[in-house]
């Protein structure tokens, strides 16, 4: 089978087909329906200088990454994809996007890691963040962007809060704000806590999509990557550009363990997102708990203040459920000591960092993956436990947390 682009591969095909397929067409030497892992650092020229199929060293290319960034572009709706080492190199590379001299806005609640590299790494080379809830007041994009801002940058939902950001509300401000100037801002949407499988940003106006790839692209809790994708090729082209020469490209038998991931995608959000609304739902009803942060909490007291926009631009709710509980309990502790006690006590879930993986982990953000926010704007609260909700069995998922509950 000839390899297409990803535009080619999006025509006519739903998304669970894509997912099966995509990147995964019979190797074209032997017809293997398992494409093989190309394990290699370097490539046998025709001729000095003559690589063959522009094959010449394995930084600046090779085809199991090419499989995988011709993938996830499909799977986000068309164009290219350019894969990093890491979620945290796919930051440094489209942050390097921004000149020396402007400006990035940013949304005010993000993962620790790219608050960290915006502020000691960026802004150390001249590029300011200025951060903005992009979720709640609707003019707050518009009055955050200056003529200096070349990026416009947020998760949605956001990590850890889980707030919804209007994807198309903030590419029409931009495009309003800047009256179509060729160097308008880049609208950046950090889509890990979705995965395409729930939103694509590309088709509501973004310039840029990026994953951790380490989560529920790859699903399985063993292999770290990036990847970003854009339908614009100038921007796929210096994307590209960094890609190679900061030297940060995943290795590709990690490249094959995200490809694999890829093909139960679909059936694994599914269930991650039946799930946590499951666990949600129980939380939202218990009295010792002070508050719910689920996307797919339509009513009640605990209902999800952006579900409007969840509705219009997301096909579901999130394997994603914050929550903070109340003081009080069976040993009269403060929040955060039974937030503390909880995420230590749990026995189907596992107290560890990251999220996206088939099984279930809960932690305490303000504590591990958000302490680099400490003592910011940017803080989130000592008493916030974030699950990730694992394709486990629900009925155990919630009786482990109903036992952490009722002994914190």
């Amino acid at each position: 089978m000839q390899a297409m682009r990803a535009d080619d591969l999006t025509a006519g095909l739903s998304f669970e087909t894509l997912a099966v397929h995509a990147g995964a067409e019979p190797d074209e030497l032997t017809g293997a329906v398992a494409p093989p892992i190309y394990q290699t650092s370097t490539y046998a020229q025709d001729g000095v200088n003559r690589p063959r199929g522009g094959h010449d060293y394995a930084r600046s290319i090779n085809p199991t990454r090419d499989r995988l960034q011709r993938a996830v572009a499909a799977l986000e709706g068309g164009g290219e994809g350019i894969a990093f080492a890491s979620g945290s190199a796919a930051t440094a590379a489209i942050a390097e996007l921004a000149p020396s001299g402007s400006e990035i806005v940013v949304g005010d609640d993000v993962y620790g890691g790219t608050y960290r590299y915006l502020e000691r790494v960026r802004r150390g080379n001249g590029v300011d963040a200025r951060y903005a809830d992009l979720a709640g007041d609707p003019d707050a994009l518009w009055e955050a962007m200056t003529e200096r801002t070349r990026l416009v940058w947020f998760e949605t939902p956001t990590n850890p809060l889980l707030k919804v950001i209007d994807i198309a509300a903030a590419a029409k401000a931009i495009r309003d704000r800047y009256e179509g100037a060729p160097d308008r801002p880049l609208l950046v949407v950090d889509n890990t806590f979705a995965s395409p499988a729930l939103q694509r940003p590309l088709e509501h106006g973004a310039d840029i999509v990026f994953h951790s790839a380490t989560k529920y692209l790859a699903g399985h809790s063993d292999t770290v990557l990036g990847i970003a994708v854009t339908r614009d090729l100038a921007i796929a082209d210096r994307l590209r550009f960094l890609q190679n020469a900061m030297g940060g490209v995943p290795g590709p038998f990690d490249c094959f363990l995200v490809l694999r991931g890829l093909r139960t995608l679909h059936l694994r959000v599914a269930r991650h997102v039946e799930n946590a609304l499951a666990v949600a739902t129980f939380l939202a009803a218990r009295d010792d708990i002070a508050w719910v942060g689920h996307p797919g909490l339509a009513s009640g007291t605990h209902a999800h203040p952006q579900h409007a926009t969840v509705a219009g631009q997301m096909s579901g709710g999130s394997g994603m459920v914050s929550f903070r509980p109340a003081a009080g309990g069976r040993h009269g502790r403060t929040a955060t000591e039974r937030a503390t006690a909880m995420a230590e006590g749990t026995r189907v879930f596992t107290l560890a960092e990251s999220l996206g993986g088939v099984e279930s982990l809960i932690e305490i953000p303000a504590q591990m993956t958000h302490l680099s926010v400490a003592g910011t704007t940017l803080e989130v609260p000592d008493d916030l436990v974030r699950l990730s909700v694992g394709i486990e069995a629900a009925v155990d998922l919630v009786a482990d947390l109903e036992q952490a509950l009722d002994n914190a």
